[in-house]
């Protein structure tokens, strides 16, 4: 096991066996998103896209909780320090560069990331989760959008994500009207992919990375391209990114192992090339 300095104790990482294990690590604000969580997040999820160790990423929460979202506390606090507020502009770019680069960032890196819910995963925190390529919640683990009750209009790519995942009417729905969504609903609509016991929930999400850490690589990384642009992309497109990624992942050392380990009746060892 490697421990990620990430600078800051809001913010964990360890990696384990080509597996990166970041913790939001707030829990006595149920994770809440700090600046300076979001600024390690950034960085660490920067750096594990390029390190060639790291295989899949998942992504928890300390405690009991997955993440809270923004930290309401903190904005009502800043709001009255009287110091000088930032302008518009100004607050939108540094919105949007934060956005881009923590849950654009787990949505688009060519690596597999997992999301694994202990706990309440609300507003951004929400958005976050549906970032990931897949969740696993704990049995009493609930989201919620919760942005109508604070007045927000909701942030983080969580509309996108939520319309892809289960389709514009229901998003608008848990949208609108910020209900709380119970782990087995989240399972039966699609925003969750397996539902375990609480005391269970990082063995399952370890079980299935270390699945995909073991995967072929490259064939991995060109999948979630390909799986990535056929949420907005042209059928034509679609079909000739396909050809050209299957192609190039016929040549790797890993198809030849997996086609001579089917001929053999064993399993195949990847490599990533």
């Amino acid at each position: 096991m490697t421990k990620i300095e990430t600078g800051t104790e809001h913010f964990l990482g360890e990696i384990r066996d080509g597996i990166a294990i970041l913790t939001m690590n707030r829990p006595e604000a149920r994770n809440a998103m700090s600046g300076e969580m979001l600024g390690a997040m950034a960085k660490v999820l920067a750096d594990v896209e390029v390190d060639p160790e790291v295989k899949c990423v998942i992504l928890t929460g300390a405690g009991k909780g997955f993440c809270a979202g923004g930290d309401v506390k903190g904005m009502a606090a800043s709001n009255k320090s009287g110091e000088r507020a930032a302008t518009l502009d100004e607050r939108i770019a540094l919105q949007r560069i934060s956005q881009r680069s923590t849950a654009g960032k787990l949505h688009k890196m060519p690596k597999p990331t997992i999301a694994a819910l202990p706990g309440a995963a609300a507003g951004a925190g929400l958005a976050l989760a549906m970032a990931c390529d897949m969740r696993v919640m704990a049995d009493n683990a609930i989201l919620t959008t919760a942005f109508a009750r604070v007045g927000f209009s909701g942030d983080y790519g969580g509309t996108y994500f939520m319309s892809q995942l289960i389709g514009s009417a229901k998003a608008r729905e848990l949208y609108f009207l910020s209900e709380r969504v119970s782990a087995e609903e989240a399972l039966r609509l699609g925003l969750a992919n397996w539902v375990v016991p609480a005391d269970q929930l990082m063995d399952k999400a370890v079980e299935i990375a270390t699945r995909i850490a073991k995967g072929p690589t490259v064939a991995l990384r060109y999948m979630k391209e390909n799986l990535n642009r056929a949420l907005a992309g042209e059928w034509d497109d679609c079909l000739d990114l396909e050809a050209t990624h299957h192609i190039h992942t016929g040549l790797t050392e890993d198809h030849k192992e997996a086609a001579q380990a089917f001929v053999d009746k064993r399993e195949p060892v990847f490599k990533g090339r």
